[in-house]
């Protein structure tokens, strides 16, 4: 039977880029870890091995490192359109480019107290600690003509140690659950966002700003439900982004249900009034869903391990 080739793409993962800005005395971080894919003209590397069209993943690497020179890294999205549309538009077998990004956050350490016996202490402006929160990331797609940006984070944790019930759930003769009508509620987030920023005839969004603030959003939106599922939970996050950020049109969320179940005290002669518990890993309810914009198509993978 013939075979024919299908859908393919290449290029090199995971360049870990930190660029340094120094201004005067004072250093910004920008820390990625940066994914080129490109596909094309390649039909013929596949059946005959013929490397005329192949841009060597060595030079995609090299290209991440220099336009952090060239470029700077403003943020990770706008880096992202650099390299993507370089590929395309300088490369003419390539016809879409893929650069997926993760950023890692930094803080800066601040500076003693002027009158610290440190030397130089008010001084210091250069020193930083890693952000133990969220990884924040992106992805960008280019083919020539038209841009998608699907930004988002994960793993940041999250929690309210009250203002959540579960109850009024299917029973059969399998369930032990007991009903709760105070219990801790705390998820891990994953969560996806596309822009409908698709062109470049139109405003693109300012995307340090639109990251906090829907992150911003999201974090409210989680702290203000009271929550009668984690369904209901995630729907007032996404619906908070949508409703607050015009650049967003879809949000898809990935949230593991991390619980916590009431330690017996009893044994011991100990009362436990909703205070101690065990935090189990495993196995964890897992909660997905898209929120869209009224009118929008789904586009963001279901599956965001593969995103």
């Amino acid at each position: 039977m013939p075979t024919i080739l299908g859908q393919n793409q290449y290029g090199k993962a995971e360049n870990r880029v930190v660029k340094i800005t120094r201004d005067g005395a004072t250093h910004h971080i920008k820390d990625l870890n940066v994914s080129v894919s490109l596909s094309g003209d390649m039909e013929e590397v596949h059946y005959s091995g013929s490397n005329a069209n192949v841009l060597p993943t060595d030079t995609t690497k090299n290209t991440v490192y220099a336009f952090a020179k060239e470029h700077g890294i403003e943020s990770a999205e706008q880096f992202g359109i650099h390299l993507a549309r370089h590929f395309v538009t300088s490369q003419e077998p390539i016809r879409t480019a893929r650069i997926r990004i993760e950023e890692y956050a930094w803080e800066r350490i601040e500076a003693p107290d002027a009158d610290s016996r440190f030397s130089g202490a008010d001084e210091v402006r250069h020193s930083f600690v890693r952000k133990g929160q969220e990884v924040r990331l992106t992805q960008i797609t280019y083919d020539g003509s038209s841009w998608e940006v699907i930004s988002g984070l994960k793993d940041l944790v999250v929690m309210n140690s009250t203002n959540s019930e579960f109850w009024g759930y299917v029973k059969d003769k399998y369930t032990t659950l007991k009903e709760a009508y105070d219990r801790i509620l705390a998820t891990q987030v994953s969560s996806r966002w596309r822009f409908n920023w698709t062109d470049d005839d139109q405003r693109m969004p300012h995307w340090e700003n639109s990251y906090e603030q829907t992150k911003k959003h999201m974090l409210q939106a989680f702290a203000e439900t009271y929550s009668l599922s984690l369904q209901q939970t995630l729907y007032q996050m996404g619906a908070r982004i949508i409703d607050n950020r015009s650049e967003i049109d879809e949000v898809r969320f990935s949230l593991p249900n991390k619980h916590h179940f009431l330690v017996d005290l009893e044994p011991f002669g100990l009362k436990n009034d909703n205070e101690v518990y065990f935090a189990a890993d495993r196995p964890y309810g897992l909660i997905e869903a898209t929120i869209l914009r009224d009118g929008c198509e789904a586009k963001i993978p279901v599956d965001l391990t593969n995103l």
